[in-house]
């Protein structure tokens, strides 16, 4: 029984933990466009690489 004197306390710092994750991104306007996403890869994109181009800067030219 002296066992829940110390899991509630755990429980509450875990649910207090949580809930200021979840503040943190809603803050930081993690949830604002959700569509954005599920939608973007139903597009190709516009703009596409040569194949004989290289974004490498090592290679001589």
């Amino acid at each position: 029984m002296s066992i829940i004197y110390v899991l509630i306390p755990i429980a509450m710092l875990f649910v207090l933990v949580a809930v200021g994750i979840f503040f943190w991104a809603v803050k930081s306007e993690q949830f604002d466009d959700l569509d954005r996403q599920s939608v973007s890869i139903l597009f190709d994109d516009d703009i596409k690489q040569k194949p004989n181009e290289s974004n490498d800067e090592s290679t001589p030219h």
